[in-house]
């Protein structure tokens, strides 16, 4: 009787053992499984987002350079861009302009984009930029339909989510281009871009890590 009562006892203790090795070997009273360091996960990513951010803005900034040397070069300028200090950075938290209109802000917005998989918005905005700057009506012509076929015509390459209507508008306006042929789908996508992913930009690491004050710049500040 005593062996047979013993048995259950030695299936509830395997069985114990069982989860125990599949959960890590790790057990706490109540049969309860003790997670790993929160803190230590959450350093590693903080991390991992961070270096990504840096790789993604790096490109972007080397990419923008190149397209604008041989501007500097006739004008006879260097063009670097160099991390903003953290009370530029936090200028940026101001306005939505205010970020577009910095340099590296720009970059790393459009870095930011791309990690949410929405970056043709921003680049739609550039284009149109650069468009209304078109003085001649040739190249306003060529610009507008390559714009279109982009960003806004059905199953566009960067296809921006505007509606039915304005992309018909649009369709029409391109046939005689002018300086305005964009300008309510630009207006649309910048609302969008700063009542959605501007917020969520501020609030990201890459964001914060810019606007983190190191000991070295808090002395400089006391002195």
């Amino acid at each position: 009787a005593g062996a047979a009562g013993a048995w259950p006892d030695r299936l509830r203790m395997q069985s114990a053992l069982f989860v125990a090795v599949r959960h890590g070997g790790r057990m706490e009273r109540g049969g309860r499984r003790r997670s790993e360091p929160e803190e230590a996960d959450k350093g590693r990513m903080k991390r991992t987002i961070i270096k990504d951010w840096k790789k993604r803005l790096s490109y972007f900034l080397q990419n923008s350079s190149n397209s604008n040397n041989r501007k500097a070069k006739k004008a006879g300028k260097h063009l670097n861009y160099f991390r903003p200090s953290p009370e530029e950075a936090q200028l940026w938290s101001e306005a939505f302009d205010e970020l577009l209109a910095n340099k590296y802000g720009l970059a790393a917005f459009r870095a930011f984009l791309k990690s949410e998989f929405c970056e043709e918005n921003i680049e739609f905005w550039l284009a149109c930029e650069d468009f209304k700057k078109t003085k001649s009506p040739q190249k306003l012509t060529t610009k507008a339909k390559k714009i279109y076929n982009d960003f806004i015509e059905k199953e566009a390459p960067k296809e921006i989510n505007i509606d039915f209507q304005t992309k018909n508008m649009i369709a029409q306006n391109i046939q005689e281009a002018t300086h305005t042929c964009f300008s309510v789908a630009q207006k649309r996508v910048y609302s969008l871009m700063e009542n959605n992913s501007y917020p969520r930009f501020l609030e990201s690491e890459f964001y914060q890590e810019l606007c983190k004050k190191t000991p070295m710049s808090r002395a400089a500040q006391g002195t």
